[in-house]
C-alpha cells in the first residue's frame, strides 16, 4: 500500500486555485484520485462540465458551489457530490482562504464554457 507523505505530494496551480495531489496514477492509485484544493478569499471559479463524478468535502472556510445552476454554500464538514455530466463552479466569496478534500476517478476530464477540454494532471 503506497503512502504519500505531505512533502511528496505534487502541487499544481490552475485558475487561481492550488491543487495538492495525493492519490493519482503517478503515486500508485489505479482507480481513484484525491487532492487538497485551496482557494484564496475572493476567488471566482471557472465553470466546467465534468466527465466523472466528483466529491468535495469542505475542511476550512466557506465556499459556494454551483451545480447545474443551483448554488449552495458549504461550511466545514459539508460535502457535495457532483454527478458526471454536471456543470460546476466553486467560488470563495469570503475574505478568508478555504480548503477542501476532493475525490474522483482516474481520467476525469473537464470542458470549459468555450469548449476547451482539460485533463488535469492530478487525474491521470
Amino acid at each position: 500500500m503506497p503512502v504519500i507523505h505531505a512533502p511528496e505530494a505534487v502541487v499544481h496551480e490552475m485558475h487561481g486555485a492550488r491543487f495538492t495531489a495525493y492519490a493519482t496514477p503517478a503515486s500508485g492509485s489505479k482507480e481513484l484520485c484525491a487532492w487538497r484544493l485551496e482557494v484564496a478569499g475572493g476567488t471566482r471559479g471557472v465553470a466546467h462540465t465534468i466527465s466523472r463524478e466528483e466529491v468535495f468535502l469542505l475542511m476550512k472556510g466557506a465556499v459556494s458551489i454551483t451545480i447545474d445552476g443551483t448554488v449552495t454554500t458549504l461550511a466545514p464538514g459539508d460535502a457535495a457530490v457532483v454527478p458526471a455530466g454536471a456543470t460546476l463552479c466553486l467560488d470563495n466569496d469570503t475574505d478568508e482562504p478555504a480548503s477542501a478534500w476532493v475525490a474522483t476517478s482516474v481520467g476525469l476530464e473537464a470542458v470549459l464554457a468555450d469548449g476547451t477540454r482539460l485533463t488535469p494532471p492530478w487525474t491521470r
